[in-house]
């Protein structure tokens, strides 16, 4: 699947004029049906005026082929931070919240869960030795400030997975660098885990994570790798459909890396 089709088909074509005339003879056409211009991110000509006009130097930098299909990436990697963000939230909100009725849901599970015995002896579960009712049982026990620490903790957690999603799904060099460490950071305690109980869902979880160390370190040239952001720069600029255009007329586009201009 063309990815660059793909976005055109769902966000429009991105049309631009040129002050230039060369260039601007390069992205225009005159056709039966009226003129058209060329788009900065599929190449197709696309018929009515252009979207965007200026200085050459002053078009979108649109991601496009591999540049684009990092996007994607990237943001797949946002909606996952995102996600687990809300939900690491809501579960820090409800740890505090349940500081305030701990007697009664202490005395409500001392109660209820003997009540399923006779159920669970029937199905051959060992309630009494259950990893679940385990954990239920140290959380109900803990004391009050231990929990309030606990959740203060799975909020801070949380709103760092909601800035680690911002920042990738703002495609921001700092939200690279930022999702690079904080995933880092939890392998450890992951392959740690692992150690005490093997489940396919933590192998998953720790797959994906080293997976998108690996990607963001070598892909996005963080840390001086491959060149580092000046080269990370220039690949960008030299799959800009604009700065093809340039280099066909014999003028190369005199771009400004550091403003990192970027057109959805």
């Amino acid at each position: 699947m063309d990815l660059n089709l793909w976005v055109c088909g769902r966000r429009g074509h991105l049309t631009y004029a040129p002050a230039e005339e060369d260039l601007r003879a390069r992205l225009h056409a005159t056709t039966a049906l009226g003129v058209a211009w060329r788009c900065l991110r599929c190449g197709d000509f696309v018929l009515g005026e252009p979207r965007m006009s200026g200085p050459a130097a002053d078009a979108p930098l649109v991601p496009r082929g591999r540049a684009l299909r990092d996007a994607i990436i990237l943001r797949l990697l946002a909606v996952e931070r995102f996600v687990k963000g809300v939900f690491v939230l809501a579960a820090g909100y409800g740890v505090i919240q349940f500081r305030g009725r701990r007697d009664a849901i202490e005395r409500a599970f001392h109660e209820d869960v003997p009540l399923l015995k006779p159920f669970t002896d029937k199905i051959g579960w060992n309630l009494e030795n259950s990893a679940v009712v385990e954990t239920i049982r140290r959380v109900v026990e803990a004391q009050a400030s231990t929990l309030l620490w606990a959740g203060i903790a799975l909020l801070v957690y949380g709103a760092l997975q909601l800035t680690e999603g911002a920042g990738l799904w703002l495609l921001k060099r700092w939200g690279e660098y930022f999702a690079l460490i904080a995933t880092s950071l939890g392998l450890p305690i992951e392959i740690y885990e692992l150690t005490e109980r093997l489940t396919w869902f933590r192998v998953a979880a720790l797959v994906i994570n080293v997976a998108a160390v690996l990607y963001l370190l070598i892909s996005k040239r963080l840390f001086g790798i491959r060149g580092g952001h000046r080269a990370y720069e220039a690949e960008r600029h030299e799959m800009s459909l604009m700065e093809v255009e340039h280099s066909a007329t014999g003028q190369p586009a005199k771009h400004d890396p550091s403003p990192a201009r970027a057109a959805g």
